[in-house]
């Protein structure tokens, strides 16, 4: 990273970390409300339609971006590297922080000039504080949910987002999620910084409450 400051002496470098999670038919489990003595019950489902949704977060800032993608390889991880330099200030280069998933390290993998990559060590998921964004996600908003089809899907993420985004706000998260049906490309748009609960998810511990 020392290296990567000094080559950009003249720009804001700013410190961000990306990660993909997937979100499906297939759904996982969570904690729900339920009363003593009975066996607790949550809707299942058996089929594997899925997206991804690709993150990256600036830790300290709650400045997020985040797009919902059909796939999890190196074209869609390009056309996330692009869209993400597209919002970036004119004068910021990114060092963005990630694991090394075969689609993060390819030398086919487009990097735009104001971005850099930076990857974290094996089977250390603990150092990637997206995780923290995932797992609330999850628990509070795309648990115990059974979707029609794949644009079910989309948009669940891309609402679980912006909700995450809006719930220590004032006004509602930017609703525009611009679409491309040949890519099946959705913008879970993040217009503006939002301060408070992502803050908190990124740097700090958190338990998510079960759902009523």
């Amino acid at each position: 990273m020392k290296r990567i400051v000094r080559r950009h002496r003249d720009a804001d470098v700013q410190l961000w970390f990306e990660d993909e999670a997937r979100v499906g038919q297939k759904g996982r489990n969570a904690r729900v409300w339920y009363q003593r003595g009975q066996r607790p019950v949550a809707p299942t489902d058996k089929r594997f339609e899925s997206v991804y949704i690709y993150g990256a977060v600036r830790p300290g800032t709650d400045d997020a971006f985040g797009l919902v993608l059909p796939h999890a390889d190196t074209a869609m991880m390009s056309l996330f590297l692009d869209a993400f330099s597209a919002s970036l200030a004119p004068n910021v280069h990114a060092i963005l922080v990630m694991d090394k998933a075969g689609w993060h390290v390819t030398g086919r993998l487009r990097v735009p000039a104001n971005v850099s990559l930076v990857h974290l060590p094996p089977y250390s998921p603990e150092l990637n504080p997206v995780e923290r964004v995932w797992l609330h996600l999850k628990e509070r908003y795309l648990s115990h949910r059974v979707f029609a089809d794949v644009s079910a899907i989309v948009d669940a993420c891309a609402k679980a987002w912006n909700d995450l985004l809006a719930e220590r706000r004032a006004s509602p998260a930017s609703p525009h999620i611009p679409t491309s049906n040949r890519s099946k490309l959705h913008e879970a748009g993040i217009t503006r910084p939002v301060r408070g609960l992502l803050n908190r998810l990124i740097l700090g511990g958190f338990r998510c409450r079960p759902r009523r």
